[in-house]
């Protein structure tokens, strides 16, 4: 059995609707929950992070053997008086990983997982077609403008890969206007209105990302705060950024001439 682990958003349910079609039993697990998404039929097994060593033993007495990290997971706060006797073990590692980055905090989970003896997957792994082949999604061709860009992107975003803080960029004319940060993707692309005309969204992953877990992704929301921003080029890494709806994907850009382009990474 596979557990997906993390929140009920979109990519949650377009995996467990996968599993579910292939008659591959399935857990979700919530780390808090949302009452702006209607999830799919099953009921969740909630957990505070402060219950993480019971949830451990409750994956295995279920009979899970593998875990998937999917959809958003939000830094969770700690109170100290919640902290369970199966996890006060853990508490060392799990203060430390707060403390860092969002993939040096990922490494330390996935390694706490790892060694409870579940296999971790990534969401590709599950549902191959999130990761589009490269090429152009979008009727509208790159310009030479958008071509200079994309480099100039790709060449910033490999710069402050290092530092584990984002994994999008919007610049114009070389340019940059925007990087992101802990607030997200939506958050930038909404910060930029007004100032993006004419712009370019670049996503990837950090070089050296742990793959497994918190690869980027886009969808139509995505190209909804790009369009109502300005932005006229969305570029994504391939193999390294998943598209969720990727029909949806490519009519809304197309409906808003906007390029959707899925780019070897340079060397």
């Amino acid at each position: 059995m596979i557990a997906l682990i993390g929140s009920l958003d979109p990519l949650t349910a377009q995996i467990a609707n996968t599993l579910r079609a292939r008659g591959e039993p399935f857990v979700i697990c919530v780390l808090g929950h949302r009452t702006d998404f209607d999830p799919p039929p099953g009921e969740p097994l909630a957990f505070r992070v402060e219950h993480l060593g019971t949830l451990l033993h409750r994956l295995g007495d279920r009979g899970v053997g593998e875990v998937c990290f999917s959809g958003g997971i939000a830094r969770p706060g700690v109170d100290p008086a919640q902290i369970d006797a199966a996890t006060m073990p853990l508490v060392p590692r799990l203060m430390g990983a707060l403390g860092q980055g969002d993939d040096g905090a990922l490494r330390v989970v996935l390694s706490i997982f790892e060694e409870a003896g579940f296999g971790v997957l990534a969401a590709h792994d599950l549902v191959p077609d999130l990761l589009p082949p490269s090429g152009l999604l979008s009727a509208a061709r790159p310009t030479a403008r958008h071509e200079a860009d994309a480099a100039r992107a790709e060449m910033v975003h490999r710069i402050i890969a290092p530092a584990d803080v984002g994994q999008g960029v919007v610049v114009r004319g070389g340019q940059v206007l925007a990087v992101e940060a802990g607030p997200g993707t939506d958050f930038m692309l909404r910060s930029v209105k007004g100032v993006a005309e004419g712009a370019l969204f670049f996503k990837a992953p950090k070089r050296g990302q742990e793959r497994r877990v918190d690869l980027p992704v886009i969808g139509p929301q995505t190209i909804h705060h790009a369009r109502e921003s300005g932005i006229s080029a969305i570029v994504v890494e391939a193999g390294g950024v998943m598209v969720m709806r990727r029909p949806d994907c490519a009519a809304l850009s197309g409906a808003a001439g906007m390029v959707l382009w899925v780019r070897e990474p340079g060397p």
